[in-house]
């Protein structure tokens, strides 16, 4: 947000690219999310029953979801690190901001692979 701020700050008009670069680290969360909802489908805690499962279910659940916590926590760090260099793009020449937007999508997707590994692991569990 600090290297937007200081972009909008200065030219207005280009909020709209420096709003996009901003956004783009944020979207592990929303991984992170689709994780926990398959994990809650897995379990049928959406029914409101909570299931009866050996703890060693419980520790494979976890461990399953440990792709998309450490790939979407990693990719998160460095897709900001690419993103704050893409605003330095934004602020220097506006016209290339798409090859700022372009290398910060391309670590995006080490935490797709993370997300897409949780659920095949999550899809691999025998609940009973």
């Amino acid at each position: 947000g600090q290297a937007a701020t200081g972009i909008v700050s200065e030219e207005p008009e280009k909020f709209g690219k420096a709003l996009l670069l901003q956004a783009l680290p944020s979207t592990q969360g929303i991984y992170g999310f689709i994780g926990c909802f398959w994990v809650i489908i897995k379990l049928g805690l959406l029914g409101g029953a909570v299931p009866n499962i050996a703890w060693q279910t419980g520790l494979a659940i976890c461990l399953a979801c440990l792709p998309v916590a450490i790939n979407g926590l990693v990719s998160a760090i460095f897709q900001g690190r690419v993103s704050v260099s893409g605003m330095n793009i934004v602020a220097k020449q506006p016209g290339e901001a798409g090859k700022g937007v372009i290398m910060a999508a391309m670590v995006e997707t080490y935490a797709v692979l993370g997300l897409l590994a949780t659920i095949l692991l999550i899809q691999g569990i025998n609940l009973s």
